[in-house]
């Protein structure tokens, strides 16, 4: 029997879109076929990007997120997100969709403000632990809320863990290491370091990165992979060390980089702290000061409470924060057996996002 489509909805960073793509793989291992699930983003953000290489159907608007600061681009916003939901509308009308799941950020809410005058099913999934404006926003039309931490402000809230991707839920780092470290060209003896900034990038993870290269130990070898981001690609320079330096803007496929590494270095975005809990894998986490509600550090706090991970504050003085940060990086590679319990507990704390609970959810709640 055929079932009226899902509709995904949300995007603009990497941050969103992953977890859209997730959300899409899960209702598929739940039985759902791909040309039932459409995603709905926006034309500026890395979506379009992303999404056109996998099966999903996509429509990408032209919409713009409402800045805190004063701008002009601010004026643009209340227009754009009218047009967008009647355009959202029509898209809806005339795939007869049966649900809108929204997986947050500005680019979700022109679908779940025209799935609302429908009165067509809405799930937020909030993996934040303090969720967004918009999904706060969008849970107060919500038949349900699919959160990834207990005690969410969320109303109908139901714990299912966070939309990750099958091939990283998969993923044994024992395994699965020598053999991702075939294919990335990575010595299988040298300790390896992930270093991502996130779509966008971060200045003080590349000045980190830089004072690792600029004063390792030459006796002994490392490799860095920097994923940098687009925005500061020339940020750092390679200098003599016995680090070898790999560098990406942005890697797609992760799967190879996350069971290669012995530790990643990021940021405090939900993606991260749940991708680093689901593979069980050693981390040094920055959260981002300018999150909105300082919701970053509350992610990572998830798992710094059980020595699941090593929380660095970033200050205004970002050449401080990057020696921080540069040394955490060497002590927690210099210590073995402390990489071991943090994997450990990671992988123990990811267990909730290996019981597959959010398709049920949301098919639960989608009208047939």
């Amino acid at each position: 029997m055929s079932r009226r489509p899902v509709v995904i909805a949300g995007g603009g960073t990497a941050g969103h879109v992953l977890p859209a793509i997730a959300t899409a793989e899960a209702l598929v291992a739940a039985g759902r076929d791909w040309a039932d699930i459409h995603y709905v983003g926006a034309q500026r953000g890395i979506e379009t990007e992303l999404i056109p290489p996998t099966p999903l159907g996509h429509t990408f608007m032209d919409v713009v997120g409402l800045q805190r600061s004063l701008r002009w681009s601010n004026l643009s916003f209340v227009p754009k997100m009218i047009a967008a939901s009647r355009r959202a509308g029509r898209l809806l009308d005339d795939i007869n969709a049966g649900a809108v799941v929204s997986v947050g950020g500005y680019a979700s809410m022109p679908a779940v403000l025209a799935a609302r005058r429908r009165r067509i099913p809405i799930v937020v999934i909030s993996y934040d632990r303090r969720p967004g404006r918009a999904s706060t926003v969008s849970a107060r039309w919500a038949t349900a809320c699919a959160v990834a931490f207990d005690a969410s402000p969320l109303p109908r809230a139901t714990v299912t863990g966070a939309p990750i991707r099958q091939a990283i839920l998969t993923i044994d780092r024992e395994r699965d290491r020598a053999d991702a470290r075939q294919r990335l060209g990575v010595d299988p003896q040298q300790p390896m370091v992930l270093v991502m900034g996130g779509s966008l990038g971060s200045l003080v993870l590349n000045d980190a990165v830089q004072l690792l290269l600029d004063r390792h130990d030459a006796g002994t070898a490392m490799t860095i992979w920097h994923l940098s981001g687009r925005r500061y690609d020339a940020a750092v320079v390679p200098s003599g060390s016995s680090i070898e330096y790999r560098h990406q803007h942005f890697a797609g496929d992760m799967v190879d980089l996350w069971a290669a590494c012995d530790l990643v270095v990021g940021r405090g975005g939900a993606s991260t702290v749940h991708e680093v809990a689901a593979t069980g894998t050693p981390a040094v986490l920055v959260p981002w000061a300018g999150a909105a509600d300082d919701h970053q550090r509350q992610n990572v706090h998830w798992l710094t409470e059980v020595d699941a991970a090593v929380a660095v504050d970033e200050s205004t003085d970002r050449a401080a924060t990057a020696e921080r940060i540069s040394r955490a990086v060497i002590d927690v590679m210099s210590d073995e057996p402390r990489r071991a319990v943090m994997a450990r507990q990671a992988y123990e704390r990811g267990a909730v996002h290996r019981d597959a609970r959010l398709a049920g959810l949301i098919e639960s709640v989608a009208l047939a």
